[in-house]
């Protein structure tokens, strides 16, 4: 089975200032393209102003239904049994939810961004 890398799309945006809060679904959209092509299976779970952006081959979007780290957290819970897993977010309290559920953590910067 193919690790899992889930990204928090609005806290890897927002760890760059680079004008994304004018585009918030753009800049998501970016980051999702940076991200095809890889090894694990990734999902990247996206709310608010991105919530409309739409998965492509290599990357599966989830868009939160409420708070993006309880649907971050149910991803790790219900795909990351038996299998290697990665969360990226540089947020604290998430990273100590998922840490819990046994999955390993990254900052931001640890994924392309263009």
């Amino acid at each position: 089975m193919k690790p899992l890398l889930v990204v928090d799309a609005a806290n890897v945006v927002g760890s760059v200032p680079d004008g994304w809060w004018r585009d918030r679904a753009g800049a998501a959209e970016r980051l999702r393209d940076a991200l095809r092509g890889r090894d694990e299976e990734v999902v990247l779970v996206v709310e608010g102003k991105a919530r409309n952006v739409s998965s492509v081959p290599d990357v599966r979007v989830v868009a939160a239904p409420g708070d993006g780290d309880d649907a971050i957290v149910e991803v790790v819970r219900t795909e990351g049994a038996g299998r290697s897993v990665v969360v990226v977010t540089a947020d604290r309290e998430l990273r100590r939810r998922v840490t819990a559920l046994g999955a390993e953590v990254a900052g931001p910067t640890s994924v392309p961004r263009r």
